[in-house]
């Protein structure tokens, strides 16, 4: 495949301070705007573009794919990104739900996939409109995020997700009813034929990392893919 792909870190040289230290690259968890300015300027300067070829998103938890072509003046309302644009990287912006980065024959992608997300299928989406732009291989690969051991749900919404993504539902550590989504999302993705890679990290059990669930408030750490 032809993309460049990584995952940040909150040690990642950033300047925030408190429970976003150090590196978070997001606006809207009460970090100082000025911070999140200067993580996002070294994030862009770290991979050799400028800051407006950086595409973050609006996330909302839901399944929209937005396909870009270039700068944009303000972040689409989606949780998922794809392009076919060389020197374009895509983010996304995850303390716990699951970061996907895809590769394809000169298409990238990016999804945000949380319970909800993943359940409304917004990794298909993503595929979708992948070889829509003419992708013919996809690899995945599924960052860092809350493990099954920690992620505690409502025997209810466990139900209802896996039905949506069958083979999340697990057991927590404590035996309580739980989501692995990333066992889910494997799943979904390896019936599509793609080879997929899975960090074994967890984000609730690894301090250079941000996770809501263990800390409440806190930054964002992100996924990002471009066109090598």
């Amino acid at each position: 495949m032809s993309g460049v792909y990584g995952f940040t870190h909150r040690r990642s040289s950033g300047v925030s301070g408190g429970p976003y230290a150090e590196a978070n690259l997001a606006t809207h968890v009460g970090d100082l705007a000025e911070a999140v300015a200067e993580n996002r300027r070294r994030f862009a300067d770290r991979r050799g573009v400028a800051s407006d070829r950086v595409v973050w998103m609006d996330q909302v938890h839901g399944a929209a794919v937005a396909v870009v072509d270039g700068p944009r003046n303000e972040p689409p309302v989606a949780d998922a990104l794809v392009t076919a644009s060389p020197g374009l990287v895509l983010a996304v912006l995850v303390a716990d739900c699951v970061p996907v980065v895809l590769l394809g024959d000169d298409v990238v992608g990016v999804a945000h996939a949380g319970r909800r997300g993943a359940a409304a299928g917004v990794v298909l989406r993503t595929v979708e409109a992948m070889r829509e732009l003419g992708a013919t291989a996809i690899d995945a690969n599924l960052g860092p995020a809350i493990c099954g051991d920690c992620y505690e749900v409502p025997a209810q919404m466990q139900h209802e997700v896996d039905t949506d993504l069958p083979g999340s539902a697990c057991s927590t550590r404590g035996g309580t009813p739980g989501l692995d989504l990333r066992a889910g999302l494997a799943r979904q993705l390896e019936g599509l034929g793609i080879a997929t890679q899975v960090s074994p990290t967890c984000t609730a059990e690894s301090p250079h990392l941000f996770s809501h669930r263990r800390d409440g408030v806190t930054g964002r750490q992100a996924a990002y893919a471009m066109l090598g």
